[in-house]
């Protein structure tokens, strides 16, 4: 146990709480609540969709693919901003035609209801299993820190991220974001200059060893089903997952929806990938120096999430270490509030309102979303607490988003590309990209990085040609 590191996490966590809290005075309606009255600066949303992207799971899950391996998780990055191109042309202009508290009200415009209940229930599902796993990803820093299994601890971040997102709403997730984000990238820059330090010979001897161990390489151009790190798995799948992830995951849509205009939120989304790859190639550093460090030593998956905080906290100086674990933390909290948050949103605008006709005041929906981000919170505590036995934290996180997004994906192509489909095809897609990806999960030994690109062309293609099934027996003969 170490006092003053402790003190500074937690002066940390007491801070935040604090300064989230503050924007309650801001809350008056959906609009201030879910999008922050459309008044944060385009790249405080730049920062915030950074944040949205990582989480503790990124942070403890990357440095560990360059110690098993190299950089080629970079492939998948590069795919993040040809995903952004097409999510700026072809996502964005249909997001900003009237007023959208979520991206599933874009499906009722296009389809009818039945498809925005049925894409908005697939998010809330998708998002809180794996919002779970990045929640117990704070158990590894926790357990490092008090040496204990870190459920307690859980409960604690979440209700301290339930408070501060509970008053603030979106407003606060945005602003607690940019902290954090700072946080977290300042505790990985002084992590890799005293890991750095502590090598003899300095970044030369690192290059030495690690160069032709083959740990600075890039690019794979093999061509494999079941690779996850090939260039076109990494760029193409990057892209579909992106695409998806950022297109249709009400996650990062809320943010990109809470710019002041279509130009602004544009802006927030590419410069956001330029941070995206800085920090992914730090954290990929920092495995590598930690490889060196460790004189290539192997270690189990679970060993391996544990590398970099148990650097952090046993190497770094007295309450430098804190501040560094702090920025940990900082990263699940900040993707805990954006999923509670959004979470709520759809609940409350996909489901509830629709459901009760719009017929109570902005007071009663502003106070059921509230109480729609206190079951949240519970339920991602819940999933946290069993999310141990699911492997690897970072591959984890990424597999389960990708069984579902790429059904979404192909749902919203079939709506913004095309004009014939109508509800039922849209709903037979959907149900085929559900049973292909059922299959690919199970039956097969095809990588994550591939399975959006699957789900997306099976939903997106059985629901056009649907929908000439669906013309064909409309158009028959009648009786």
């Amino acid at each position: 146990m170490r006092p003053f590191d402790l003190a500074v996490i937690v002066a940390y966590l007491a801070g935040v709480t604090w300064f989230g809290a503050r924007f309650r005075k801001c809350q008056h309606s959906l609009k201030d609540y879910f999008l922050g009255g459309r008044t944060a600066p385009w790249w405080a949303i730049a920062l915030s969709i950074v944040s949205a992207e990582t989480s503790t799971l990124t942070i403890i899950g990357t440095p560990p693919l360059a110690y098993a391996g190299s950089y080629v998780f970079l492939q998948v990055v590069m795919g993040y901003l040809l995903a952004r191109v097409v999510i700026s042309a072809i996502f964005l202009p249909q997001y900003f035609r009237g007023q959208m508290f979520t991206a599933y009200a874009l499906m009722q415009r296009r389809f009818g209801t039945r498809v925005r209940k049925v894409t908005a229930a697939i998010f809330l599902v998708t998002r809180s299993l794996a919002e779970g796993v990045r929640v117990f990803a704070i158990s590894i820093v926790i357990s490092i820190i008090l040496h204990t299994g870190g459920i307690a601890s859980i409960l604690a971040i979440v209700a301290l991220t339930l408070f501060y997102t509970f008053e603030g709403g979106m407003t606060a997730v945005i602003w607690t974001d940019v902290i954090q984000m700072g946080m977290y990238v300042f505790g990985a820059a002084v992590s890799f200059f005293v890991l750095l330090g502590k090598i003899p010979g300095g970044f030369g001897h690192v290059i030495a060893l690690a160069g032709p161990a083959g740990k600075f390489r890039v690019f794979d151009f093999h061509w494999s089903w079941t690779l996850p790190y090939t260039f076109w798995a990494g760029v193409i799948g990057g892209t579909f997952l992106t695409t998806a992830s950022h297109g249709t995951d009400q996650l990062v849509v809320q943010r990109l929806l809470s710019a002041k205009s279509e130009r602004e939120s544009r802006l927030a989304l590419f410069t956001s990938w330029g941070v995206i790859f800085v920090q992914f190639a730090l954290f990929l550093t920092i495995g590598v120096l930690l490889w060196v460090y460790r004189s290539g030593e192997k270690f189990g998956s679970d060993e391996l999430d544990r590398l970099y905080p148990a650097f952090i906290w046993n190497s770094l100086p007295v309450g430098i270490a804190g501040l560094a674990m702090a920025a940990i933390i900082a990263a699940a909290m900040g993707n805990l509030s954006a999923a509670l948050n959004s979470l709520a949103s759809a609940t409350v605008v996909d489901f509830y309102e629709p459901l009760t006709r719009s017929r109570y005041r902005p007071a009663h929906y502003l106070r059921v979303s509230r109480l729609s981000t206190i079951f949240w919170g519970a339920v991602l505590g819940s999933v946290a607490v069993v999310a141990s036995h699911w492997g690897s934290v970072l591959e984890s996180g990424l597999s389960i988003a990708s069984v579902t997004l790429g059904i979404l994906l192909g749902v919203f192509l079939l709506g913004v590309l095309t004009k014939r489909p109508g509800e039922n095809a849209a709903v037979a897609g959907v149900i085929a990209g559900v049973a292909a990806m059922l299959f690919v999960k199970f039956d097969t030994a095809i990588p994550f990085t591939w399975w959006v690109l699957i789900g997306s062309s099976v939903t997106f293609g059985t629901g056009y040609v649907a929908s000439f099934v669906v013309w064909g027996l409309a158009a028959g003969p009648k009786p």
